[in-house]
């Protein structure tokens, strides 16, 4: 299974005072972490893979499970249930994993229970993320949205995979 997504538009408004960058109306990409539910900007996302076996790499932290061959492109790859802290499970055949577009010239694979379909969110149906006091941080989220059925996370993508400075403190506790 792979589904090319591009041409598809999802806008970003100014940062909040909290420095989250807002979520602004647009196309997302809506998929699952066991009965929580996300979504992505479109923009943001290069296709969507079957999983497929991730090569290790030593000295990582737990979340980054290694790196994949994506058509002789080395594309790193971390599990989203683990860097959103999140419980472990195994992966079923609906486990997937989303290439992102990280940078101008590099992709980064984020794996997921399930992807669900690509919607249209209305400005309307997103609200900033909520306040849960100075000890709990929201720095991964840019937005909730609510629909008819559930409310859905929008994840600030960049600031997920900026692992640089976990990859620092992991190391540092490995010497």
């Amino acid at each position: 299974m792979r589904l090319k997504v591009s041409g598809m538009a999802a806008n970003v408004t100014a940062s909040s005072n909290s420095g989250n960058v807002l979520a602004a109306g647009g196309k997302y990409l809506n998929f699952h972490l066991g009965n929580e539910a996300y979504c992505l900007p479109i923009l943001q996302v290069r296709e969507i893979i079957r999983l497929s076996p991730v090569t290790p790499v030593p000295r990582m932290p737990t979340f980054v499970k290694g790196v994949i061959n994506l058509r002789g492109k080395i594309v790193p790859v971390m599990d989203l249930r683990e860097r959103l802290n999140r419980y472990a499970i195994e992966y079923d055949e609906r486990a997937c994993i989303v290439v992102i577009q990280a940078s101008s010239s590099g992709h980064f694979g984020v794996i997921v229970d399930s992807v669900d379909d690509v919607s249209n969110i209305p400005q309307e149906d997103i609200d900033p993320p909520p306040e849960f006091g100075s000890e709990l941080s929201t720095e991964f989220i840019m937005g909730i949205a609510k629909t008819k059925t559930e409310v859905k996370i929008i994840l600030d993508i960049h600031r997920v995979l900026n692992v640089s400075q976990t990859i620092r403190l992991h190391e540092a506790s490995l010497t």
